[in-house]
């Protein structure tokens, strides 16, 4: 595990899966990041795939590859490309065991640092091979809410910037394996305002599709504390917790990239939602949690 910290937050991260774990307010000790076996992950990272691939698996030329939900970064231990008490990048390339599921050089560099008001996370894709990168990458944080003690899940709700005249989400279906039916759903919100209920979740993550967000913020009725995530670099904003469980956690997952669509395997260069690096491109994602 590494620490790194300011005044305000100290924010800890696993080198496997370069995942956050904790991000605390030092001046309250209060732990924004969810830790309970009830799902036992914090905030993993989603590379080269988001979501379920049909079959696990999908096509480069027709030829079967297979592909983990949520690619398999998360398994992969990083390495430490440069550390400072404020801040740290961890790097990952594409390698033997990599090469079974995605048969590409890439290096994936993803950076933390503790900032004045929270953390910010920047990640950073390598093309390093002479081919087109075809890939989805997304950040799968999750919050614990409620923020204080007394108050429920019902309590809280999203602030959407800018506020939508319309705001539609992808609808799932489970085979069980939850996929893309390939329609869309309205979202109910009023003036950018989405009220949160366990109930909501019953059907499994939703996926916002409005690109021309800019933000979102996790804000309770009771009490002045909020979590603001940016989004312009990000093209979907995910909201999730998990099913059935009424669990005391959301998580808020910027995604560049999408499940697929429930039906036959996928070519890779085709994939919907994926991003596309030129041999020798990179691109460069981030977004910073601001807490309040």
């Amino acid at each position: 595990m590494i620490t790194i910290q300011n005044d305000q937050f100290r924010a800890i991260i696993n080198e496997v899966g370069a995942e956050l774990t904790h991000l605390v307010d030092r001046t309250t000790d209060r732990d924004l990041i969810w830790n309970n076996d009830l799902w036992p992950k914090h905030a993993p990272v989603l590379f080269p795939a988001i979501g379920r691939s049909n079959d696990d698996a999908y096509l480069i030329n027709g030829q079967r590859h297979e592909m983990p939900q949520h690619g398999f970064v998360s398994g992969l231990r990083f390495d430490v490309k440069d550390q400072a008490v404020d801040h740290v990048t961890l790097s990952t390339k594409g390698n033997a065991e990599t090469q079974q599921y995605y048969p590409f050089k890439y290096e994936l560099d993803i950076t933390f640092t503790v900032v004045a008001d929270g953390l910010h996370l920047s990640f950073t894709v390598d093309n390093q091979d002479t081919q087109d990168l075809s890939y989805s990458l997304g950040s799968h944080p999750a919050f614990n809410v409620p923020f204080e003690d007394g108050e429920t899940f019902d309590d809280y709700e999203l602030v959407l910037d800018p506020k939508p005249a319309k705001l539609a989400q992808f609808e799932i279906v489970k085979t069980p394996n939850p996929y893309r039916s390939g329609k869309q759903l309205p979202v109910a919100q009023m003036d950018g305002v989405i009220a949160l209920n366990y109930q909501m979740f019953d059907a499994g993550l939703i996926i916002l599709d409005d690109s021309a967000l800019k933000s979102i913020t996790l804000r309770s009725k009771k009490n002045a504390h909020t979590i603001k995530l940016d989004l312009t670099d990000f093209d979907y904003v995910t909201l999730w917790t998990k099913e059935g469980a009424k669990a005391p956690f959301l998580c808020l997952e910027p995604f560049n990239g999408l499940p697929d669509v429930s039906g036959d395997l996928r070519e890779l260069a085709t994939k919907e939602a994926n991003h596309h690096l030129a041999a020798g491109q990179q691109e460069t994602m981030q977004y910073t949690i601001h807490v309040n």
